[in-house]
């Protein structure tokens, strides 16, 4: 079903881009997000958009699809780090997260096949703002923990799961951004095993967002670039484990603001986008 808002274009609108260039931009996006500890999928919507051309829902479509082979291929390495049992005592956390969260995905996905374009790029310029403060808040603070009563704890959960992933969805991305905050805050868990949970968290909230996307017509942009987004995701999942590897060499302090101006540049690029 086909989108009656949306403007993107009505047929699947193939890009066709030297190999070279867009595996070295999924590397560069992925080393980005590896050197904080993340995957990147932010700093890679602006990029679809601006560098190779794609309109709003089908650049948060392949987003997607890309964000989702990445967490894929970081889940082994992640779980290795930290053991399963350690991660599995903390059941409970990813179960009340995705209590919410998987609502938020499908909810998410449906009001972005059905925004207009020109408004989805004005909600995505807000979205990358919000990420901004986050990277910001995340990595420059301390995050504390707010030692709720269960009673609260579990509708704050829900509630941030939701809203969370209702984010991910739009922008196409896994959403451990905020997931590993709210994860640390709401429960108190360290932020290496907050890492993991939040995978485990976003693996099936991103596949709940793919399944409502693949019902809509937009969705046919994804077929119609195989190549562009595995080439991509393969720079990207390189790009990440090299980021990996150089964790820590670069100050946050610096590398930080960087990235965040980055964010809200792309943001004000987008909102102007027609």
């Amino acid at each position: 079903m086909t989108s009656p808002l949306a403007a993107d274009p009505p047929h699947p609108v193939s890009r066709t881009h030297s190999i070279p260039l867009v595996f070295g931009s999924g590397a560069a996006i992925g080393m980005l997000g590896g050197m904080i500890g993340l995957g990147g999928a932010e700093f890679r919507l602006p990029l679809l958009i601006g560098l190779f051309g794609f309109a709003a829902l089908s650049a948060v479509i392949l987003n997607k699809a890309m964000s989702l082979v990445v967490v894929l291929a970081a889940l082994p390495a992640r779980l290795a780090a930290v053991s399963a049992s350690e991660v599995t005592a903390h059941w409970t956390v990813a179960a009340n997260l995705l209590a919410g969260s998987l609502l938020g995905a499908w909810a998410g996905a449906s009001w972005a096949v059905r925004m207009r374009s020109s408004t989805l790029y004005k909600v995505l310029a807000a979205l990358m703002v919000l990420m901004a403060a986050a990277l910001m808040v995340t990595h420059l603070t301390t995050v504390g923990t707010l030692a709720l009563p269960l009673w609260a704890q579990v509708p704050c959960g829900v509630a941030a799961g939701f809203g969370i992933c209702v984010v991910a969805a739009i922008m196409g991305v896994a959403g451990g951004e905020l997931l590993i905050p709210t994860i640390v805050l709401l429960f108190g868990i360290d932020i290496k095993t907050a890492g993991s949970l939040s995978l485990l968290v976003s693996l099936p909230t991103m596949l709940v967002a793919f399944a409502r996307y693949s019902r809509d017509g937009s969705f046919a942009v994804l077929g119609a670039n195989l190549r562009f987004t595995a080439v991509m995701a393969a720079g990207s999942i390189v790009g990440a484990l090299l980021g990996g590897l150089l964790l820590g060499v670069f100050s946050e302090l610096v590398l930080i603001p960087v990235l965040a101006v980055i964010l809200l540049v792309s943001s004000v690029k987008l909102a102007r986008h027609d």
